[in-house]
């Protein structure tokens, strides 16, 4: 009983500061502009493809696989975290076991996964530490974000060293129970035979205990850190794109204006005439949807972005991943001003410019090589396009060549510098 109260107390203690993380985290998302989410079968398909399936992490087969079955393995794990949630609260031992057959299939996997997930991220502690991955570094790289991919790491490994000692000193006490369905912690069991019962359990409860606060801990450190992924790259995934890459979003309210301007007479889109754009483009966090900033939030900075960005390869100072770190740390330095003043509170900086350069966004070809690389559809090119339409339509603020073309295009009605009388005279001398 005395167990249970203290597993409880702190289950309690853990989830109050788990909501308030949530609250604080996601709280803006009402105050940014909206994302429309429809077609729910297709998005179920693409989450099961791209997120459960790890589709695009395969494109690097290698370290893709070693990914995928970490990946896997927590989601196996995860199921014996619940039990172990359960079992504390209720004082009881194994309440999943009733199961039968397919409890022990799924003791059979996390006791091999714990393995294999703990070999995983020595693999990935081994390429961070000794390795010098060209994409694991860059401007936006600080020192912070390599302490945090290092203490992350670090932590699943202890999850799983706890959960195989746990599992150990069990099989130790219970020798009959779940035959075969251990494998792994058997063999560490049998070095363990010839210790009395009470050993045996203090063993068991000394990492049980340890298991089940690193859960806690790790849950509420995840928030805070790039790991954050863990929890928000499945939904994210659901809420992808769905249009095809390259695919601009357009402005209705200019699309009506045009369109008038060019044909009286034409039939105009249909739209909210309650709820015209505060300003054209994006300038600030507020100025994006909720679902760009949830992919600033799911981001896991791989640089797989970085690394396929023609821009970047040339040396241009153009970063994808710096693109929607941005965003997460303008977010982060104005989302208590946002909820206690409302969207539009400023602070004197923004988004852009304060942290993200024009030179950086005309640097974009808008090839959509980030967007397809990216393991959990991140879709870098829409921010970009939103922040160079407010450079162009609200700053007029364009290189000159744009400015030369735009100029062409609203007196010659095409890019050249030839009216359309002149141009087959153009044509014929530049041969």
């Amino acid at each position: 009983m005395t167990k249970t109260i203290i597993f409880a107390a702190v289950l309690l203690f853990t989830l109050g500061l788990f909501a308030f993380s949530m609250r604080r985290i996601f709280g803006i998302l009402p105050l940014l502009r909206p994302y429309p989410v429809k077609n729910h079968l297709k998005r179920f398909g693409v989450m099961m493809r791209v997120a459960f399936g790890q589709s695009r992490i395969f494109r690097r087969p290698g370290i893709g696989l070693a990914h995928a079955l970490v990946f896997w393995g927590f989601l196996v794990i995860t199921i014996g975290s619940i039990e172990m949630v359960i079992d504390g609260l209720s004082g009881r031992e194994r309440v999943f076991s009733a199961f039968g057959r397919l409890y022990a299939l799924i003791v059979f996997s996390g006791d091999v996964f714990s393995v294999i997930v703990a070999a995983g991220i020595v693999v990935f502690l081994a390429r961070r530490w000794f390795m010098r991955v060209g994409r694991f570094y860059g401007l936006e790289m600080k020192p912070v974000s390599k302490l945090d991919a290092g203490f992350a790491l670090m932590m699943i490994f202890l999850l799983m060293v706890s959960l195989i000692g746990t599992n150990a000193f069990y099989v130790a006490m219970h020798p009959e129970v779940f035959n075969g369905a251990f494998p792994v912690s058997a063999l560490l069991a049998s070095a363990l035979g010839g210790s009395d019962y009470s050993g045996l359990y203090l063993g068991h409860e000394v990492f049980w205990w340890a298991h089940i606060l690193l859960i806690f801990t790790f849950a509420n450190y995840l928030p805070y850190s790039k790991h954050f992924h863990v929890f928000t790259s499945i939904p994210n995934v659901y809420l992808s794109r769905l249009t095809p890459l390259g695919s601009m979003d357009h402005m209705p309210h200019i699309e009506k204006e045009v369109r008038l301007m060019l044909n009286p007479e034409s039939t105009a889109p249909a739209i909210d005439e309650t709820t015209p754009p505060a300003r054209f483009g994006a300038n600030d966090i507020e100025d994006l949807t909720w679902k760009s900033y949830l992919d600033s939030l799911a981001c896991t900075e791989c640089g797989r972005c970085t690394a396929v960005c023609p821009a970047n390869i040339t040396g241009k100072k153009l970063s994808p991943r710096k693109i929607v770190m941005d965003i997460r740390a303008r977010a982060k330095e104005k989302r208590a001003l946002m909820l206690k003043s409302g969207k539009d509170a400023g602070d004197g900086r923004a988004l852009l410019h304060t942290l993200t350069s024009s030179e950086e966004l005309w640097a974009c070809t808008t090839c959509n090589a980030c967007a397809r690389e990216c393991p959990i559809n991140i879709n870098q090119p829409s921010v970009i396009l939103e922040l160079r339409r407010y450079l162009v339509m609200e700053e007029a603020a364009v290189p000159p060549l744009l400015a030369s073309m735009f100029a062409n295009i609203e007196n010659n009605g095409a890019p050249w510098q030839y009216p359309a009388s002149d141009r087959e005279i153009w044509m014929q001398s530049s041969h």
